[in-house]
């Protein structure tokens, strides 16, 4: 079948106003930190001329401030004033360069501005004042001349993007922001002409509108973004929605409408911004076919499209007319491309894990990929270049990180074999996807191994690598990724009690009591996974972890929307406390901060989750080994996938 048949919408041109796109996959406007001084640094440009190069129809840039007073990072575009032009300049040339398209996001915080630039708690305005729930911001009331400046501000940055070369603008009226809390009735009670009633709480969104108008002329696409719900409290709803996009309808001149879902108001709402595995695919298409029935205009779907087949299916079904396929382009740039020439089947999938993508830009680092590490990093990794002495290289595991440096050395044109010991490839990712709502991590393990064997390494199963092995084979390089194994804490009464790893549940491989406690050290996935499966399973759970909050260390909308579920199956969650002994019937912590005893009682079975220790044995049977060796993921120290990959890249490509 050929893709023009498999995929005849996605991959067929759009008319967005005056300006044609190739096809219907668009990167839509996403946190990078990749900016750099608030310009497009040369990591920006060089992230986003992949996803041309690979094939995306448009490229939507990140939410881009329109006020320096509203900035609180160095990593966020600004355009603010002309200094920016030059940089835009060279991105939009580098994304014309491959026939993409390039639209610029124009954005404003409002009462979601968390700090300034110098790190102080921002005095964020919004339309009549009010807070963030989620950030803990207290906000005062925009004055009137502000409200004035804004909308001129918003006019100025569209028109550096035009004189940059930008095909056309969006304007971020969503996710409620800025714009979102002038639309609202709950945030904006102004008694100005700016608030009140439906008209007067329209005015600064149409007044934006004109203002870009009137500065980039009669022909440049003007797009809009807006949450189809906002699924919050105190959040615009479906119906409060329609009847805004009634309005823009009637008032006209917009060239599209971009529909997301969810507010950065609120945790329970902000987790539909970036929505993770455990949410439905094409999560907004339902409100986007609500909208597109009213309107003349091209809708976008987004949300949790990540599939050539899922995208053709919201198109096909007539929910929309070209869909956001972000993550999917930042899992495998490619993938327009693969599309294209018939190799659907070799596109690497992202699993929605947020992990490295979201939970990164979070965290203040640049955008990445936990199974394609080279996203964000294209100007370390973006040129694969044949190595002038190929080696005979040894890879012993097959998890995550050995199958990235199979597929990284293989690349090289080395002579790669990876033995792994047992009769399945992945490691940990076997079990990470026995949790609840995580088995689409499974696609970690296909998606890599698909990529070493593509590179032309080969695979030996059941065989464990030794030193005689080593010897044997004689590698010019060899890359240890054995991996974990369960940690097992040295604590008084764990051989006496029903103590259980959190393996043995995963694998059905124990018999457990009524009444459970986990011992959540890690703070991640684990503890949070295992109190939903027993909970689910008929089981009194409680969930004790050493963090401030079960799921600290984890992204927070897949934080949050798991403490959501908690709460919801009556898991009690006992925080700051460590595991100190356990006997027959109780367990037996300590509070972090405070050292004194907590004490879990009526227990049946405590299950660990105390995270992992390295397996270090071929390690150091090649102690005195003359070969060289490389360390890497778990059996260097344990920690993520994350990091396995990212390591599993760099050992293979620096050979």
């Amino acid at each position: 079948m050929t893709a023009a048949t498999q995929f005849p919408l996605l991959l067929s041109p759009i008319e967005i106003g005056s300006v044609t796109l190739r096809n219907r996959i668009v990167s839509t406007g996403h946190g990078t930190r990749l900016a750099a001084g608030r310009i497009a640094s040369d990591a920006l440009i060089a992230y986003h001329e992949a996803r041309a190069r690979g094939g995306a129809g448009l490229i939507i840039t990140e939410a881009a401030m329109i006020d320096e007073e509203g900035v609180y990072s160095e990593s966020h575009l600004v355009v603010d004033n002309d200094r920016v032009i030059p940089s835009l300049t060279r991105l939009a040339e580098a994304v014309h360069a491959h026939g993409t398209k390039i639209f610029g996001q124009v954005f404003h915080l409002g009462l979601e501005q968390m700090t300034e630039l110098d790190g102080r708690r921002a005095a964020a305005l919004g339309p009549s004042g009010g807070v963030s729930e989620r950030y803990h911001v207290s906000g005062r009331m925009m004055p009137l001349a502000k409200v004035k400046q804004l909308i001129g501000k918003f006019g100025t940055a569209a028109a550096r993007m035009k004189t940059a070369g930008f095909d056309g603008i969006e304007v971020a009226a969503s996710h409620g922001y800025l714009i979102a809390q002038f639309l609202s009735p709950q945030l904006n009670t102004r008694e100005d002409e700016y608030g009140g009633s439906d008209e007067n709480r329209m005015r600064f969104l149409l007044d934006v509108l004109a203002e870009i108008r009137a500065q980039v002329g009669p022909d440049m696409p003007i797009g809009v973004r807006i949450s189809g719900d906002e699924l919050a409290s105190d959040g615009l709803t479906p119906d409060e929605i329609l009847a805004i996009v009634d309005r823009l309808e009637g008032h006209g001149g917009i060239a599209y409408l971009n529909v997301t879902s969810g507010s950065s108001r609120q945790a329970g709402s902000a987790i539909h911004i970036v929505p993770p595995m455990s949410t439905d695919m094409a999560l907004t298409a339902g409100y986007t076919a609500a909208i597109k029935a009213r309107v003349s205009v091209p809708v976008m779907a987004v949300g949790r499209i990540n599939h050539a087949g899922t995208a053709e299916q919201v198109l096909s079904s007539g929910q929309a007319d070209f869909c956001g396929m972000t993550r999917a382009l930042i899992t495998d740039p490619e993938f327009p491309n693969k599309l294209m020439v018939g190799r659907a089947e070799d596109v690497r999938v992202c699993i929605g894990c947020n992990q490295a993508c979201i939970d990164r830009m979070h965290r203040g680092y640049g955008v990445s990929c936990i199974q394609h590490p080279e996203t964000g990093r294209e100007l370390i990794f973006g040129e694969v270049k044949l190595a002038e002495k190929p080696r005979k290289v040894l890879i012993a595991g097959g998890g995550p990180g050995g199958l990235k440096a199979a597929a990284a050395a293989a690349e090289r044109g080395h002579d790669v074999t990876l033995f792994e010991a047992s009769n399945r490839l992945g490691g940990q990712a076997q079990i990470a996807q026995l949790l609840p709502r995580r088995s689409e991590f499974g696609g970690i393990i296909g998606n890599l191994e698909r990529e070493a064997r593509d590179a032309g390494a080969r695979i030996e199963m059941n065989t464990t690598v030794d030193r005689t092995l080593v010897e044997q084979e004689a590698p010019d390089s060899l890359i240890i990724a054995t991996g974990a194994t369960v940690f097992r804490p040295d604590i008084e009464g764990i051989d006496e009690a029903h103590v259980l790893d959190a393996w043995e549940v995963l694998e059905g491989r124990a018999n457990i009591g009524g009444r459970v406690v986990i011992a959540d050290w890690r703070c991640d996935w684990i503890g949070l996974g295992l109190a939903e499966k027993l909970a689910k399973d008929g089981c009194s759970v409680r969930l004790v972890s050493t963090g401030h909050v079960a799921g600290e260390m984890i992204p927070k909308y897949m934080r949050d929307l798991w403490l959501g579920e908690m709460h919801r199956l009556g898991v009690e969650m006992i925080p700051m406390a460590r595991l100190f002994g356990v006997d027959d019937d109780s367990v037996y912590f300590q509070h972090i901060a405070s050292f004194e005893p907590v004490i879990c009682e009526d227990v049946d079975t405590v299950v660990l989750a105390q995270g992992h220790r390295p397996l270090t044995a071929l390690e150091d049977s090649l102690a005195d080994w003359g070969g060289s060796v490389q360390v890497i993921g778990d059996a260097l120290a344990a920690r993520t996938a994350e990091e396995a990959v990212l390591e599993g890249l760099e050992a293979g490509a620096a050979l």
